[in-house]
């Protein structure tokens, strides 16, 4: 149980900074990079905004232990989609193999956070 604890907030800590805080900490350091991901891939500024706030909302609530498990589901799914479209994105527009790898890698940490939450409520309610 302790190994499922330590992979879930390492893996929980690095989501919540690349996913959440360094989106929001771009919106509010430095603005005019707010779009710098999107741009490039002829998405409007406004949807910029959204995902930094949805993001933000997410990677908050996959960090908050007494949060709902439906709400933690939802959240889990919303950054699980986003990185599925980004890297979509990614494939379609630029093919730029860097762009690409970064939400496979992103993924696979949002996962590992995924199963080891499911490994800890297992064995908490055992």
């Amino acid at each position: 149980m302790k190994k499922y604890h330590i992979i879930f907030w390492i893996a929980t800590i690095i989501i919540f900074l690349m996913e959440g805080l360094m989106p929001l900490s771009t919106l509010i350091f430095t603005p005019e990079y707010f779009n710098a991901g999107t741009k490039p891939l002829g998405y409007p500024d406004y949807f910029a905004y959204t995902l930094i706030i949805f993001k933000a909302l997410g990677a908050t609530a996959i960090m908050l232990p007494k949060l709902p498990a439906k709400l933690r589901e939802w959240a889990y799914g919303g950054l699980t989609f986003n990185l599925i479209f980004a890297l979509i994105s990614h494939l379609v527009v630029d093919k730029n193999i860097s762009y690409i790898l970064m939400p496979v890698a992103v993924g696979a940490i949002l996962s590992l956070s995924y199963i080891s939450y499911h490994k800890l409520n297992l064995t908490i309610k055992s």
